[in-house]
Parts: structure tokens; C-alpha cells; sequence
């Protein structure tokens, strides 16, 4: 049965129960560190600072979709960290000849007198009033923490709500409590779109040019057009989605002849329910981010649909071209060290660019790993020891790792890099969607940009000198792990 024949997604944990949150270990080469990921999964911390709410993550993709109202049930400031990313929504939506307009999201706003009595007459209100007031396509109704702990029914509201709402009504089971992993958000997220806005069958034939190219957040529109250059050197076509999509272009998925993850990590929610119920298949394996890795991705797309030959040929020339470019950047980041920081399988993608650019690769810390990072780590085992610590945020193992380590250059998402930054650590954005990062041109601008970076590192050396983080001196003598209760093998 498919996932999505329930209202309610699994947890991530429940359906990759492998999925690990506490790790901390140098990972040897030539130690037997194959498949650990179901040992990892045991492990816990006697100790937590932080974590990040799916939320996060599932409101990032939910406000970029146009035409779609994004009504957030849940008690007041949940939700507020969608204000953080209103800028890569506005300049998304400008870049693609959409009104350049803020993140819509609305709030219910629930009491404390809801908690009691309930939250569900508010929140068909605020499903009525969001109606008459934007007239979007979509209203998505997302319950938060508070509604799940009451037992407020969203999709109960949600049904007797519709027909007095134009727009279609989605509800969306983000309860943050009820997982521990973030990525437990691509699923929520998929579930509701593949439920609400993909018919009940195709109603088309399939386009033979026709290629599914998953964005839930990976990428900007620089990186989607590198994308479709590729596939269009191979007379294929990209359709993108979900973000910024068009609710209405959502069809369109299930008429393509094939579909390709750019993140595993993301994506196998949805791409097997297109395959199950569409006859569309799909790979999903290497994420294209460095330039063997985006080789490997072309050939693999090539190689499902014929075109083998020709895709190899095409990444045998753009790799030739790509290290004619790189030769000037080569010197400075010869012997260079480099401490990694991101999601699963862009952190450890990107450490293997780095690697590629001549880069020592110190440590990689991963907000989770599951089964998705075993070929990942497999290809980093080639390159020499490393430290592998994967926390959900936790930046007090980070602070300490960095302090011992003092890596050349950090690169982490923009929320997270100030913790290196304070250490006098030079810093680079893992991912702006306005800058190119993903495929051939990908490899180029960050190497760009770390050149920049490397050569001009007073900055960082000033703001070390006088920044402070809230950490005592002890802290940073102590085992950077040692909150770590690692499960017995």
C-alpha cells in the first residue's frame, strides 16, 4: 500500500529506521566502517542544546509554491522562522517572472483558552477568511505542535471547510514533536502535494522528452538552469518541481519518462509513489555536486534512457573545459583544510568536491545519515581519515571540533556559520540560491568564491580576536563526543 493512501505520513524514523542523529568518530579509510548507519541509529546524547524543527525546512518549500496560501496552525511564533528565508522567496518568485511578492503565511494564533475548548472552529475561520482575502489556488493547512498535542482534527476541518473555500485545501501533518529528524519535513511536504494536487491518473500520454528534476530547497534558479543546460545538450527537457511550481503544473509529473533525484535524502518519498501509481521510474543515486559526482549523475540519467554514449561524451568535455578554469584557483587550495557542515548529502557531496579542488578535508558534520550516505562514504573512504560527527545542530560540538581542528576554511549553511566565524574561521555559504552551486558551473563559482575567501581571510582573523562564544575554556579541553552514548555493535 502506498504511503500516501494514509492522511497521515510516517515519521521518518519509522520508515527509515536505520536514520542515525548522534554520531562522533574519526572515519578511517582503512577501518572496517562499512554499514553503520543501523549501529549509529542507537546512539543518543546524554546532552542536547538545539535541534531543528521540521518546520524549518517544510515551511521553506510550502511559501515558495505561487498562488498558495500557507495557514499555519498553531500557537503565536510558530512558524516565525519563515521569516528568515522571505528573501530567498521573493528574489525565487522574481527570478522566474513571478510577482516578486513576500512569503504568504498566516497564523491561527492559538490561546490558551483554545488549548482548552479546542482550535478547530479557528482554524475553519482562518481557512474562510484566508480564502476571501488572497484567492489563492491553494490553501495549505499546516497543523503545528500545539493542534497535535489537543487533538485537533485537520483533516475533519479541512473536509467540512471546502465547500465554502474556493481554493483547494491541503492539510499538511507537521507536528514537530512527532519527529526527531528534519527531514522527516520532505516527506510531510510530498505527502500533501502528491495527495492533493496530482490526479487520480495520468491524463496523458508520456512525453518522451519529458525528465522530473526534484527541488525541494536544493537548489536556486542559477542551479536549475545549469541543470536543464545539461539535459538539453542530451534533447531532454526539465521539469522542475516542487518549488516555485505552479500548483496547477503539478500533472505534468506524471506524464514524464523519467524522474531523477538531485538528493536522495529528499526525494524517494515521492519519486516511488510516481512510479508506483504513474509508471514513471526514477533514479536516485549520486547528488550532482562536484565534478565526478555530476559525471555520475549525467551518465546515470543517460544510461536509463539510451543515451549512454552521448552523456558520457558530454561530461568528458565539460570536465576538460571545467579544469582548464580551475587551474588559476589550484595553487591557493593545495594542502588547504577544510571543515564541512550541512544536510546529509549535500555535506558530504561537498566534501568530496573539496577534495577535488585539492582540499584536506578535516571533518564533515552531517545533520543526520541514514542508509542514502552509505555510496557517499564509501567514496570518501578513498580519500583519507576524517572526523564524521552528525548532530542535529548541537553547535557546541562543533565549537570544540573547531576549536582543536582549526580548519582554512568552514563551510556551512548561513544560519550556522557563526560559530566559526567567532573562532577567527573563515566561512563560506554552503548554499545562496542566488549563486551557482550545483552541476559543472557549480564547481566553478565555489571555487570562486573560496578563493576569495582564502585570500582575504582579516576579517575573520579581526572578528576571532574580539568575538566571544558562551562557552568556558574547560569546554573546549574536554572530548568534543563525550555527550555521545554511542549504541554497543
Amino acid at each position: 500500500m502506498s504511503y500516501l493512501d494514509s492522511s497521515v505520513p510516517p515519521i521518518r524514523e519509522r520508515r527509515h529506521p536505520e536514520t542515525a542523529l548522534a554520531h562522533g568518530a574519526t572515519r578511517c579509510g582503512q577501518g572496517p566502517k562499512r554499514a553503520v548507519c543501523a549501529i549509529m541509529a542507537q546512539a543518543d546524547r546524554s546532552f542536547t542544546q538545539g535541534s531543528i524543527c521540521p518546520l524549518l525546512p517544510a515551511l521553506g518549500i510550502m511559501t515558495s509554491l505561487p498562488e498558495t496560501v500557507v495557514l499555519l496552525h498553531g500557537a503565536v511564533g510558530c512558524g516565525a522562522c519563515a521569516n528568515g528565508n522571505n528573501v530567498n522567496i521573493r528574489a525565487g518568485r522574481a527570478a522566474r517572472g513571478q510577482p516578486g511578492q513576500d512569503a504568504l503565511w498566516l497564523s491561527t494564533t492559538l490561546t490558551e483558552i483554545n488549548v482548552i475548548n479546542g482550535g478547530e472552529e479557528r482554524l475553519a475561520e482562518a481557512l474562510v477568511a484566508a480564502d476571501q482575502a488572497y484567492h489563492p489556488k491553494v490553501i495549505l493547512a499546516v497543523s503545528g505542535c500545539l493542534p497535535g498535542v489537543i487533538g485537533d482534527d485537520l483533516d475533519a476541518v479541512a473536509a467540512q471547510t471546502q465547500p465554502r473555500v474556493q481554493a483547494k485545501i491541503l492539510p499538511v501533518h507537521c507536528e514537530g514533536f512527532k519527529s526527531r529528524f528534519m527531514a522527516t519535513a520532505y516527506d510531510v511536504v510530498y505527502h500533501a502535494v502528491g495527495r492533493g494536487l496530482l490526479p487520480d491518473q495520468s491524463t496523458g500520454p508520456k512525453d518522451p522528452l519529458a525528465v522530473n528534476v526534484m527541488n525541494v530547497g536544493s537548489m536556486g534558479l542559477v542551479d536549475e538552469k545549469e541543470l536543464a543546460r545539461l539535459l538539453g545538450e542530451l534533447g531532454l527537457k526539465a521539469n522542475f518541481f516542487p518549488v516555485f511550481a505552479d500548483p496547477d503544473s503539478f500533472e505534468l509529473a506524471t506524464r514524464a519518462r523519467v524522474s531523477i533525484s538531485v538528493c536522495p535524502t529528499h526525494d524517494d518519498y515521492f519519486l516511488e509513489h510516481l512510479r508506483e501509481k504513474f509508471g514513471v521510474p526514477y533514479i536516485i543515486k549520486h547528488m550532482p555536486i562536484g565534478i565526478k559526482n555530476t559525471s555520475q549523475w549525467l551518465i546515470s540519467l543517460g544510461q536509463e534512457l539510451g543515451l549512454a554514449k552521448e552523456a558520457r561524451a558530454l561530461a568528458k568535455k565539460e570536465e576538460a573545459e571545467l579544469e582548464r578554469a580551475l587551474a588559476e584557483f589550484r595553487p591557493l587550495f593545495a594542502g588547504r583544510t577544510a571543515f564541512v557542515s550541512a544536510g546529509e548529502y549535500r555535506s558530504l557531496a561537498t566534501a568530496l568536491l573539496l577534495r577535488e579542488l585539492g582540499f584536506k578535508i578535516l571533518a564533515i558534520r552531517s545533520f543526520h545519515i541514514d542508509s542514502f550516505a552509505e555510496v557517499e562514504l564509501a567514496k570518501l573512504d578513498q580519500t583519507g581519515d576524517f572526523i564524521l560527527n552528525v548532530a542535529n545542530v548541537q553547535p557546541f560540538e562543533e565549537a570544540n571540533l573547531i576549536k582543536k581542528l582549526q580548519p582554512d576554511i568552514f563551510l556551512g549553511h548561513w544560519h550556522g556559520n557563526s560559530t566559526a566565524a567567532r573562532l577567527g574561521v573563515p566561512t563560506q555559504v554552503i548554499y545562496n540560491s542566488g549563486h551557482a552551486y550545483i552541476g559543472y558551473q557549480g564547481v566553478y563559482d565555489l571555487a570562486r568564491r573560496l578563493h576569495r575567501r582564502l585570500s582575504h581571510p582579516e576579517f575573520y582573523a579581526r572578528l576571532g580576536r574580539y568575538a566571544h562564544l558562551p562557552y568556558r575554556p574547560g569546554w573546549y579541553e574536554e572530548e568534543a563526543f563525550s555527550h555521545i552514548r554511542e549504541a554497543q555493535s
